[in-house]
């Protein structure tokens, strides 16, 4: 028998995605959605689609996670975004990898959409991150940003991506790196600042091949050197 699955879904504001992030999530046996205070129809949303919705206020990205996996009622939890989907293919694997893990740690392959285009280079493919675990043995670490499962044993390799709607225009995307600049724990840092944005650009747009997607990898490339300098520059 296939062990249950908890889809976790955290969210605030998020109608615009929540519903096509539930659909994908349907196949488990639980979808968890946690939201931190919405004043849009995300909960409505989710709800009518038959998503268990929670409230918590708002505690950090890591901490908002680990509330969301415990308050789950299955073990082995998927933890997705409100601008993520799980595709067809990837359920499938999902449900089978469930018959008989392996591994109480599963990385998940990300194909990330970039202005409309879904985008292979830049380094942004296969974009692993641990997404289906047991949550008994590992949990995400409380960081301001940028959080992530750990776990200490072997981690296994999933073969079909989720795919992320990143960002629709270059604003939205610049925008957010400063967001995620001035929450970041980094230390000011003016040599870091001014040396690492150059590397960020080069490795990105030479490479890993950002020249490839044309225009966007070049946007990527410069904004993801921004955000390096915004980091240290404070």
């Amino acid at each position: 028998m296939s062990n249950p699955l908890s889809v976790v879904i955290i969210t605030k504001n998020e109608q615009h995605f929540i519903a096509d992030a539930v659909k994908s999530s349907l196949f488990a046996d639980e979808v968890l959605v946690m939201d931190s205070g919405s004043s849009d129809n995300t909960c409505a949303i989710a709800t009518e689609l038959g998503a268990k919705v929670i409230h918590q206020d708002w505690l950090g990205f890591g901490a908002q996670k680990n509330k969301a996996v415990s308050m789950s009622k299955n073990d082995w939890v998927f933890v997705l975004d409100a601008d993520e989907r799980i595709t067809q293919d990837l359920q499938k694997e999902l449900l089978m990898t469930l018959d008989s893990p392996k591994s109480n740690a599963y990385n998940v392959p990300r194909i990330n959409r970039f202005f409309g285009k879904d985008i292979k280079n830049c380094g942004l493919y296969p974009d692993y991150s641990i997404r289906l675990f047991d949550r008994r043995f590992g949990s995400f670490n409380e960081v301001s940003v940028h959080e992530s499962v750990q776990i200490s044993e072997t981690v296994e390799n999933l073969i079909n991506p989720m795919k992320h709607i990143a960002f629709d225009n270059v604003i939205e995307f610049r925008n957010k790196q400063k967001h995620y600049a001035a929450i970041s724990q980094k230390k000011p840092n003016l040599i870091k600042a001014f040396v690492s944005p150059v590397w960020v650009f080069l490795k990105i747009y030479l490479f890993r091949l950002g020249m490839l997607e044309g225009w966007r990898g070049l946007v990527i490339a410069i904004v993801y050197a921004e955000y390096t300098f915004w980091k240290y520059f404070r």
